[in-house]
């Protein structure tokens, strides 16, 4: 790293997030810390969990963009502010401008969940949708900002944002002190930037893990001095960043010890438990740090562990498509595609042994001509819930015995 970045990242010490702390006290939520018992038992960990996404935001990313609108002067404030932001930078940008009487502009990819777009236009903000990705958005910004003499609010790589992120570990670190690990999702790297630097100033030896969607690797590629490329849609679009930050890159080479990546499924599951365990809701970013459990069980097992969850604003579709995959996974939802003879009486002899099981059947699609079984034959997929996998099983042991073929349409 060079010199000078070495010198700027320095610049940044637990007593500028201390200063963030008394800044924005009052304005932004100090969330919960709450020891999960059944996470605990599950992962043979010790697991607290701060819930950031109970901001009135849902994210954590309010507090430093409040912090950086409090530094800010009277001229730059007059002006208007510009952020490029897959979201919740947007949205805790936008309130809290609306609420200091800020104009703000806030340019998002087009592939942002809908709920995202219409909650920070909610917020007063002008919106304008651009690019794919974070960084043709960021782009776009950078052009508006100059063209309309906008101060441009960047979303991780700007020290007054990292102080500000900086102070969920104050608070997290406050709450549980016995915290011997900290597990943070990066995306440009400005959270887990300002949290390593304050809890490794509080607690020297406390381990710092950084985790990333595996489709979108490029802190860990720039941590190990790999070429990974970074594409796909990811339910975790919060961190989908190509291009890690310059200032965050070089705090976190300094602080933090690891990097983990985490593949779709983990982060899928990961959203299901939260929800039906902690009763809380978590997008795919926020879920990151537990399907690091989910994805590598023995690198924190033993460990006292502190899980920011950093957002909640997921798309009510996308969460209900999440929570049905993760009962098919656990065995509890199927479709079960089963070829029998076109006859009278072949679908009312199915129907009866999904009724000896006390198999609910949600829904049958039955196909006749678009397959290349014989004429006689057809095919039906029956999507379908049990108490559990292995009452699924005996079913489909029992439609075999009677003769018809059976396969499970599964996903992955």
């Amino acid at each position: 790293m060079a010199d000078d970045a070495t010198a700027r990242d320095l610049a940044l010490s637990l007593s500028d997030i201390e200063a963030a702390a008394a800044r924005i006290a009052g304005a932004v939520v100090r969330t919960p810390t709450m020891h999960s018992r059944t996470l605990s038992e599950m992962t043979g960990a010790d697991v607290y969990l701060k819930f950031e996404n109970l901001q009135f935001t849902a994210a954590y990313k309010e507090r430093g963009a409040l912090n950086k609108l409090l530094l800010m002067d009277e001229t730059r404030r007059s002006r208007g502010v510009i952020a490029a932001s897959a979201g919740n930078h947007a949205q805790g940008l936008a309130y809290h401008a609306r609420r200091l009487g800020i104009p703000a502009v806030i340019v998002m990819p087009v592939t942002t969940p809908t709920i995202k777009v219409s909650q920070t236009e909610g917020h007063g903000a002008e919106v304008v949708l651009h690019g794919e990705l974070f960084d043709e958005a960021y782009a776009h910004a950078l052009e508006m900002a100059e063209a309309r003499g906008l101060t441009f609010v960047h979303p991780f790589d700007d020290l007054e944002i990292i102080a500000g992120q900086g102070t969920v570990a104050l608070e997290l670190l406050e709450d549980a002190p016995q915290i011997d690990t900290l597990v943070i999702p990066i995306g440009g790297g400005g959270l887990i930037s300002g949290m390593g630097t304050a809890a490794k100033a509080l607690k020297p030896d406390i381990e710092l893990i950084g985790v990333q969607a595996e489709l979108y690797p490029s802190m860990y590629a720039k941590f190990s001095r790999q070429k990974l490329p970074c594409a796909g849609d990811t339910i975790a679009e919060g961190i989908a960043v190509k291009a890690p930050g310059f200032l965050t890159a070089g705090i976190i080479n300094r602080v933090v010890d690891d990097i983990l990546l985490v593949p779709e499924a983990e982060i899928e599951t990961a959203i299901g438990l939260l929800l039906q365990i902690e009763k809380t809701v978590v997008e795919g970013a926020g879920a990151t740090g537990l399907a690091a459990f989910l994805a590598h069980p023995e690198r924190l097992k033993g460990r006292s562990v502190g899980l920011v969850l950093t957002g909640g604003n997921i798309d009510p579709r996308l969460l209900a498509t999440v929570l049905l995959r993760g009962l098919a996974r656990a065995g509890r939802m199927a479709r079960l595609r089963i070829q029998l003879q076109d006859r009278p009486g072949a679908l009312l002899s199915v129907i009866r042994l999904f009724d000896r099981h006390q198999i609910n059947i949600v829904e049958i699609y039955h196909q006749r001509v678009f397959t290349s079984l014989p004429a006689k034959d057809a095919f039906i997929d029956v999507e379908c819930e049990a108490r559990d996998a292995q009452q699924l099983h005996r079913l489909e042991e029992e439609l075999q015995a009677e003769g018809f073929a059976v396969h499970p349409v599964e996903i992955r």
